[in-house]
């Protein structure tokens, strides 16, 4: 687990807006994987901007599962669950975003997610390289700077995974600079040349 702020690389958050929400609004559920989540900033960001497109009661069938390890700390997990976060976290979210799904608190030191939001995220400890889906029937998986921390046959492997995870066309979005594996290309069709967004075959 690494350091991680609030609208960090929002871009491929952007292309999940543009060309998976259309195929997943009319779904009764919405199960999204954060996978290496770091300490909630990432998922806590996807679910902002999905609140912020989809509105409040469409919002209501989204479920982020939020996942990570990390091995120096047993303190993470309650950072994601209480969602409250310090001032250098938050600093690059917009003013307009800020005051409308933030509050304030301890004069200003920390800030606290509204409920809205931090009920969308379903937290649990887990490492990718188990090689075992958290869950089945994912519509969305997201897993952006943890890939290139590992060698080519376990990321290999863990896209495998992500692959059983995904119901049938579920999509897979993975850091710019995250290629597809060549052994792993035929299980997903990418969407856009704007990123690594790719629809499961």
């Amino acid at each position: 687990m690494g350091f991680s702020f609030f609208f960090r690389d929002v871009n491929e958050m952007d292309l999940i807006i543009q060309y998976a929400l259309p195929e997943l609004i009319n779904n009764t559920r919405i199960n999204v994987w954060s996978a290496g989540c770091s300490e909630g900033q990432e998922p806590y960001t996807l679910a902002i901007k999905l609140r912020e497109n989809m509105g409040y009661f469409a919002f209501k069938k989204v479920k982020i599962f939020a996942s990570d390890i990390d091995n120096t700390s047993e303190n993470f997990g309650n950072i994601i669950r209480n969602a409250r976060y310090n001032g250098e976290t938050i600093k690059r979210i917009p003013p307009e975003i800020l005051s409308k799904y933030f509050t304030p608190i301890n004069e200003g030191a920390e800030y606290q997610l509204v409920s809205e939001i931090k009920e969308a995220i379903e937290f649990q400890k887990h490492d990718l390289l188990s090689y075992q889906e958290i869950r089945s029937a994912m519509n969305v998986i997201m897993c952006k700077n943890v890939l290139l921390h590992f060698h080519e046959d376990q990321r290999v492997e863990v896209i495998k995974m992500f692959a059983r995870a995904l119901v049938e066309k579920g999509f897979l979005i993975m850091e710019r600079t995250q290629e597809m594996p060549k052994e792993t290309a035929h299980l997903f069709e990418q969407v856009t040349t704007m990123g690594q967004v790719f629809r499961k075959k």
